[in-house]
């Protein structure tokens, strides 16, 4: 049975200093699960103690015992993953299939990344006289969210326990269960106490908090970009390394020769993936403007296919939206779609045919979108795709890279070729070309006001690591 009102602090589960709590609801049916712990500055100063004496060891451990650690973890697992995905599910509403393959499955490929990473990573470099170590930057404070919550938790903890540090973690109040999971794995692993601390809170407390602690050394967030401007300011005193990955608004670039049913299909699959709550997903698709009933008729065919129902149902494709708070937010910008002219081609405000309880949202199509409407601006977080034309490649590339996120980009193409010259103009920190997927060893992360940080694979952990240049090591 998963402890849901204690914290796991130095090693053991612990209550929390002030008794305070909050409902879990279920978006597929709107009823409370259970009550989960909220915690307070008090808690938070107790793990921030525990990681600092922990430092004074955990950094010192060798790269074998740090490979063997992350391998007991793994190990461990691959024995809940089913459990994990089952959590997710009731959470935050990912159709069960989905939540135990692809958001079970992030965590256990982020682990298994970094363990290869860990394997053949240089900590020490010769540069003339000098040579360069690569240390643990120190406590880490780590803030992830509700919508791939083991990809954010796995992508943060992993690289920080290979480089050497200790942490804390807030994950979201929505999806406590997937973390409160991880931290029993971490536990039975044998990971040493104080190294991981988890502490269930709310970001104006909690967050706010670890943001603040002169004892962190460094923050990784995930989440809005509105919040990751909070975290920066409040991390400023401290002069904090501060690490993000915020919102997105890719496009989409589908060009003249590119196969167009392929292409829009995909793209249309992709976004309503997840219920649309992912921030790399690609919602602004741009097409050569002579194609966009062509385009808005395969995009529908699409969107009536994709069934929005229980994610324990084995003819669902997506799930609910997370909570009423961001199925009212989607509800507002799909009606800000219809009320500023775009064409609505499929789906629309209200609940799916059939549905009358649960967060829903019907998949949702707009064309004839331009690129000063909100819909097209504003990061929708739902199953909400905008069409948008452009009259050649050059403006293609220009609407794409008109907006102020710069997280993804993903352009579709006659050939490689065309698509390589496209790919290299689009300013985001991630450009799939032809429909391939991430690589999970190259970096993620975004440009402007989608973060400032990388994570995964090597990039990920030198996030971790601290520069030490020693002049006169090498010196005859």
């Amino acid at each position: 049975m998963v402890n849901r009102m204690q914290f796991y602090i130095d090693g053991a589960w612990v209550d929390p200093a002030v008794k305070k709590s909050t409902p879990v609801v279920n978006p597929a049916t709107e009823e409370a699960m259970y009550e989960v712990a909220l915690g307070s500055k008090a808690d938070l100063d107790k793990a921030v103690a525990a990681a600092k004496r922990a430092f004074e060891t955990y950094s010192k451990t060798t790269r074998d015992e740090r490979v063997a650690l992350l391998t007991k973890v793994i190990e461990v697992y691959k024995g809940r993953m089913k459990e994990i995905g089952a959590a997710v599910s009731d959470e935050m509403g990912a159709p069960l299939p989905m939540a135990e393959k692809l958001q079970a499955g992030a965590g256990l490929g982020h682990l298994m990344n970094t363990l290869e990473v860990l394997k053949k990573y240089e900590f020490e470099e010769a540069m003339g006289t000098a040579v360069v170590v690569r240390e643990p930057v120190g406590v880490i404070g780590m803030i992830t969210p509700w919508n791939w919550p083991l990809n954010q938790i796995a992508c943060k903890v992993a690289p920080a326990l290979a480089a050497g540090c200790t942490m804390i973690l807030k994950p979201s109040e929505f999806t406590p269960t997937s973390a409160l999971i991880f931290a029993e794995i971490l536990h039975e692993a044998g990971v040493p106490k104080g190294v991981f601390n988890l502490v269930n809170g709310l970001g104006p407390e909690v967050g706010a908090a670890m943001s603040e602690h002169p004892d962190i050394d460094m923050i990784s967030f995930t989440g809005s970009t509105r919040a990751g401007v909070d975290v920066a300011k409040r991390a400023a005193p401290t002069v904090k390394r501060v690490s993000q990955e915020l919102g997105g608004k890719s496009p989409n670039v589908i060009l003249e020769g590119a196969d167009l049913a392929k292409a829009v299909a995909g793209g249309v699959m992709h976004m309503f993936n997840n219920s649309g709550q992912s921030c790399n997903a690609p919602s602004r698709m741009i097409v050569p403007l002579s194609k966009m009933k062509e385009v808005a008729a395969i995009a529908k065919g699409v969107a009536e296919k994709t069934k929005a129902g229980d994610p324990r149902a084995a003819d669902t494709t997506i799930g609910p939206v997370v909570n009423r708070g961001q199925w009212d937010k989607i509800q507002t910008l799909i009606q800000k779609g219809i009320d500023e002219g775009a064409t609505l081609v499929a789906g629309g405000p209200g609940l799916p045919e059939g549905v009358n309880k649960g967060f829903y949202v019907r998949p949702t199509i707009f064309a004839d979108v331009t690129n000063d409407m909100t819909i097209a601006r504003e990061e929708i977080f739902g199953p909400v795709l905008t069409i948008l034309g452009a009259k050649d490649e050059a403006e293609a590339v220009k609407i794409a890279n008109d907006t102020p996120y710069g997280l993804a980009g993903y352009v579709s193409a006659d050939s490689v070729e065309t698509a390589r010259r496209v790919g290299r103009q689009i300013r985001a920190g991630n450009v799939n070309l032809q429909g391939v997927p991430n690589e999970r060893s190259a970096p993620f992360g975004g440009y402007k006001q989608s973060g400032n940080g990388r994570e995964w694979g090597r990039y990920g952990l030198e996030e971790y690591l601290e520069a030490k240049a020693v002049a006169g090591y090498n010196a005859a």
